[in-house]
């Protein structure tokens, strides 16, 4: 190889959700005395970004660059349709891939990867590589508007030489609505950094204390961004049903959100705001997460579920919807019970037949426990830079 192969990676949002998160650990990760890398990424506005998870980022972003990674931001570069910012962003990226000259381009998310994924195509990049982190075929947009998004990605795969999808089921659900044939797909899960979870720094009993949560409570908690794909209301409507046989018990909402209002107002109406906590953004995700005795995962489309993997390395028995990949992760009455999508008495259901079992509890944390450490950063590196390199030999780059 003739020096290094330049990689650029592009995202919208650099946020800390999943996706961000994932693509943050590969750049992150890349070998640097084989790759020279550049992140081209949105400003995230849309994620609204509180004081704490924005210095989050900007801890990324820093340590990125420490990594060697170069940074650049493109303002036009918006999650929403836009025409004039999506042509803006487009003409912005053809220009930087035709000075940078990259090797590789891999895109990120929906708008990214469609948007990225032509500008490398009319810049002759010869490799292009793309990670939708999940799909838009459900939960996002109106019928309409999701026939647009499926047809745009039908024909983008056609100028993608790989597509990588977190699970198993993922790519079965790009086959399913014909995206590409299924030599196209490398199932490549989303590494998790594991040791913060593994090892936490403050104990169980002291955060119930710090977030002033009654020690002999059970905890059931859920951790996201608060938008409608991650089906919060379902938990808030099972949670009403809990409280009625079990008044003990605190449901904890961590994470923040444009939903986080009604939320609130919804648990008022219920008449269980006192066991309803939200606890917003924070950065000691680990240290809230050790002390939920059930983690619920009520998604409505979930393209992997990192935070699973988070709850699994923790050791904790899990109630998650029956969607996406998730069922890659959760296998039923092992390490969690998987419920319909969208059922608030199903999701009652599982939690209490867990709240109900200590044993089986115990038994779900431990083999989750198990079954997280087959999900950390290595495995997805060594995929990721095993795929360049065939890429790269392939396209006689090398």
């Amino acid at each position: 190889m003739l020096g290094k192969v330049k990689v650029i990676h592009i995202i919208t949002r650099f946020d800390k959700g999943g996706s961000a998160e994932n693509t943050f650990l590969t750049i992150r990760n890349l070998d640097k005395e084989r790759y020279e890398i550049i992140l081209a990424r949105g400003l995230s506005k849309e994620s609204d970004l509180g004081a704490q998870e924005a210095q989050a980022v900007e801890n990324n972003l820093a340590e990125a660059k420490r990594n060697g990674v170069k940074i650049v931001t493109i303002p036009e570069l918006v999650r929403r349709i836009h025409p004039l910012y999506d042509l803006k962003a487009f003409v912005t990226l053809v220009k930087i891939f035709r000075e940078e000259r990259p090797h590789i381009v891999h895109t990120h998310t929906s708008k990214a990867g469609l948007l990225g994924r032509w500008a490398a195509f009319f810049a002759r990049i010869p490799i292009i590589v793309h990670t939708p982190h999940g799909h838009v075929f459900w939960g996002y947009f109106s019928r309409w508007k999701t026939l647009v998004f499926v047809l745009l990605e039908r024909l983008t795969a056609h100028i993608t030489d790989k597509i990588i999808t977190l699970t198993e089921q993922e790519k079965r659900d790009h086959l399913r609505y014909n995206i590409a044939s299924e030599d196209k797909f490398l199932h490549v899960h989303s590494g998790v950094d594991l040791n913060k979870f593994l090892h936490t720094s403050v104990a169980p009993l002291e955060m119930r204390k710090v977030l002033k949560i009654p020690e002999q409570n059970l905890v059931v908690g859920t951790a996201g961004r608060l938008t409608p794909v991650k089906g919060h209301r379902y938990l808030i409507e099972a949670a009403k049903k809990i409280v009625a046989v079990k008044p003990d018990i605190n449901f904890l909402f961590l994470g923040d959100g444009e939903l986080q209002e009604k939320l609130e107002k919804m648990a008022s109406e219920l008449n269980i705001r006192e066991n309803v906590v939200f606890l917003g953004w924070r950065p000691d995700v680990a240290e809230v997460m050790s002390m939920f005795d059930i983690f619920v995962l009520p998604s409505i489309n979930e393209g992997m579920g990192r935070v699973l993997v988070e709850a699994m390395a923790l050791g904790k028995p899990i109630v998650a919807s029956n969607i996406g990949g998730i069922p890659d992760l959760i296998m039923q009455g092992k390490n969690g019970m998987l419920v319909p999508v969208a059922d608030p008495l199903a999701l009652a259901s599982g939690i209490e037949f867990l709240m109900t079992n200590p044993k089986k509890m115990g038994e779900m944390g431990s083999a989750g426990k198990k079954i997280a450490a087959d999900y950390g950063v290595d495995s997805m590196m060594q995929k990721i830079e095993q795929l360049y390199l065939e890429l790269l030999k392939k396209k006689k780059v090398l």
